[in-house]
């Protein structure tokens, strides 16, 4: 029983390691795939890079989208659209 108390601590640093960073990590990754799949036509969006856009078309076979912007339009894979700022934006404004 000497050698399991030893390794106790170790045990309890990788447990507390995967609950509070791996875990998470895993759900927002989830959750932005998710959103990812939900996204339509019509969508108002913002690229991580900050570009703000609407969705003109959706590609399922390379996963791209193309955007509407002010510029024009222009093709972005869907992992580069922000899930939080996007969600922001279209957020119902709160008085």
């Amino acid at each position: 029983m000497g050698n399991i108390g030893d390794f106790l601590p170790l045990i309890l640093i990788f447990a507390v390691a995967y609950f509070f960073m791996i875990r998470p990590q895993i759900k927002r990754q989830k959750d932005e795939k998710k959103f990812a799949s939900e996204l339509k036509k019509g969508d108002r969006i913002i690229t991580k890079s900050g570009l703000h856009g609407k969705i003109l078309e959706l590609n399922d076979k390379d996963y791209s989208c193309i955007i509407e912007t002010m510029a024009g339009r222009l093709k972005f894979d869907r992992s580069a659209i922000s899930m939080e700022m996007s969600k922001k934006l279209n957020a119902p404004a709160k008085k």
